[in-house]
């Protein structure tokens, strides 16, 4: 396993692997016996970077969530694992009840929700301190002073190491970040943003914004990680859900556009150079890329994770990567 820094205090950034394990469908429709399998042989690999969320996963069964994070807990403690595995979870987007979502009902951003929702997430986790703690996605319902703080309140008390984002526009997350600055408080360190090699189009509505999608990494994402090098980009769905490689997995809509084939192409060509698979190509494309990528990508299988981790050591040549980044 190779590995990289997280964060900038001493006090709370944290080694992690290259290489993060998405932990979304544990408990649910990855059964628990699975799930322990794939988290066993992922720290027997050398993995320490385990992401979830308070929401996980509510639309399977139209609850509220919380069975990721319970089957975490129930690992940690049969296991005894200590804080030698980094547990980043999310906070912001779980339905404030059963039957509604993140669209129509979700949780909110304000400081109140904020601290019941990690001490929440604490306890089915089993931990005393946060390692790492998102804001899953937006809210504009609150001030995000109010929000800043009140993150900021939990990393001061030691119940959370360092601060992360997701899916909410750059111009937010400086903005935030520019009011913790400010006021002295930490900021958000890590981003967390879909990211593949396939591109989708960005001006199309999302879930989010009606102006399109805030929740990919796009060009104005990437540049503010080149410009910013204390911060971290986690690349949630790099291998876009099996769509790569399964017949029974198409490409989402948002991919449909003609630069989706002569990118594929090329994933296709060093696949076939390197003896890898496309997933393990996309991966490696990520985990040595100039900027600080971590790829985040689930497993329901070991034999799935066992295909992940050999691209931890796939090392691509600068002509291929040349070639991968400049297909379009």
């Amino acid at each position: 396993m190779k590995y990289r820094t997280i964060g900038t205090d001493p006090a709370h950034r944290r080694e992690v692997s290259v290489l993060a394990l998405g932990a979304m469908l544990f408990g649910s429709q990855t059964d628990e016996k699975t799930s322990f399998a794939v988290l066993d042989r992922y720290v027997e690999a050398g993995g320490n970077f385990i992401d979830t969320s308070d929401n996980y996963a509510f639309w399977t069964d139209g609850g509220q969530g919380g069975q990721s994070e319970e089957l975490l807990g129930r690992w940690r403690r049969s296991r005894g694992i200590g804080d030698e595995v980094v547990i980043a979870t999310k906070l912001g987007a779980r339905p404030l009840a059963p039957g509604t979502g993140y669209t129509d009902n979700p949780e909110g951003l304000s400081a109140k929700v904020i601290r019941e929702a990690a001490d929440r997430s604490r306890e089915r986790l089993g931990v005393e301190k946060l390692d790492l703690l998102y804001a899953h996605i937006d809210d504009f319902t609150v001030e995000q002073r109010e929000t800043v703080e009140g993150f900021g309140a939990l990393v001061a008390e030691g119940t959370v190491g360092l601060l992360g984002v997701s899916n909410q526009a750059v111009w937010r997350v400086e903005r935030a970040r520019a009011l913790a600055a400010a006021a002295g408080l930490p900021g958000y360190e890590v981003l967390q943003y879909q990211h593949s090699h396939l591109r989708p189009r960005f001006d199309l509505p999302s879930e989010f914004s009606r102006y399109g999608s805030v929740g990919h990494a796009g060009a104005e994402l990437l540049g503010y990680l080149r410009a910013e090098p204390d911060l971290t980009l986690v690349a949630y769905s790099p291998l876009l859900a099996g769509a790569y490689v399964r017949a029974d997995k198409p490409l989402p809509p948002d991919y449909d556009h003609p630069g989706t084939p002569a990118r594929l192409a090329v994933l296709r060509d060093v696949a076939g150079e390197t003896g890898a698979t496309v997933n393990q190509v996309v991966l490696a494309w990520q985990i040595g890329a100039e900027l600080p990528i971590v790829p985040l990508a689930g497993a329901s299988s070991v034999a799935q994770l066992e295909e992940n981790l050999a691209a931890v050591d796939l090392e691509l040549t600068e002509e291929q990567r040349v070639r991968l980044d400049s297909a379009h």
